[in-house]
Parts: C-alpha cells; structure tokens; sequence
C-alpha cells in the first residue's frame, strides 16, 4: 500500500509517496503544489531519508539525489528518465539534444518530451533541467515558474532583477 507525506519546500508543499518493496522502502512519486494527489495513508517516518535530501538541496548543500525509487512507468519512459539522472546540476539540456544521447531518431523528440513530462519524481529526478532548444522554459508539470526557480536555485539561470 502507498503511503505519503508533506514537505514544506521554497516551491510550497511538496506531496510524497512512497511503498514498501522487497528490498525496503521506495519513493514512488514526489509531485509539486496543484498536481498529482497523494494516495494512501499519511506516514512522516518512512520519508526521513528523502526529507533531509530535500532539505539539504533546497539549502544548497546537495547537488544529487541518493534514494531508493521506483517509479513506475513504460520501459521507454525508465530509459528517458535514467538519462535525466545523468544531467548535471547547475546546466541544462535541451529536448532534442537528450533524445540524441538515448539515440532517438529526430522524429521522436516528441515521445522523450512526453516521457520527460510523465517523470513521477520531480526535483529528485531532474526533469527541470531539460529545456527548449531556444532556450525557453517549455512545459513542466510544477509549473514552469517552479521550473525557473529550480534553474535559479541551482545556478543555471540568472536570477530576475526586479
């Protein structure tokens, strides 16, 4: 049975689910204000782990993520969301250029956009960092203001002056 809680995060409330599995306890979700509901029962204890990541990243002393997930999704959907893993804090890449890495062909830039837009794990799994060709901040299921402020929090945007 999923189970879940709430952080409190510089972007509002966070919601995230989690499950027992054979080898312990694994994040299946962390979804952003307005979004994916939580499903479950309400447990704080079994997130520890996952809350002191999150609090040390959002106070800028952790750049990676080290937890146990298991999001579930198309065997597709894993291969994209394992290359988002591999995108370095502090940069960015581009739709088009993380479809060549997974050798797609050009024509399913789309299908690793979609993916990109289905990850489960947002903040852990780094889908924020991924961005329009032109550079502009397309799509992102927190919604793109919580996509400028995750660049901005990690340096790969200027912050807005204003």
């Amino acid at each position: 049975m999923d189970v879940y809680t709430l952080y409190d995060s510089p972007l509002g409330e966070l919601c995230l689910t989690g499950a027992e599995s054979a080898d312990g306890f694994v994040l299946t979700a962390l979804s952003l204000p307005g979004r994916r509901g939580a499903g479950g029962v309400r447990a704080d204890r079994p997130f520890g782990a996952a809350v002191r990541q999150l609090d040390a990243y959002f106070s800028g002393r952790r750049t990676r993520f080290d937890l146990p997930c298991a999001a579930r999704g198309t065997e597709f959907q894993q291969q994209v969301w394992r290359a988002l893993d591999d995108i370095p804090y502090g940069t960015t890449t581009t739709y088009g250029e993380l479809a060549a890495r997974l050798g797609a062909a050009r024509s399913e830039v789309r299908a690793v956009g979609a993916a990109i837009g289905a990850n489960p794990l947002l903040v852990i799994r780094p889908c924020h960092r991924v961005i329009g060709v032109d550079g502009s901040m397309r799509g992102y299921a927190g919604g793109v203001e919580n996509k400028v402020r995750l660049l901005t929090h990690e340096g790969a945007l200027q912050p807005m002056l204003g």
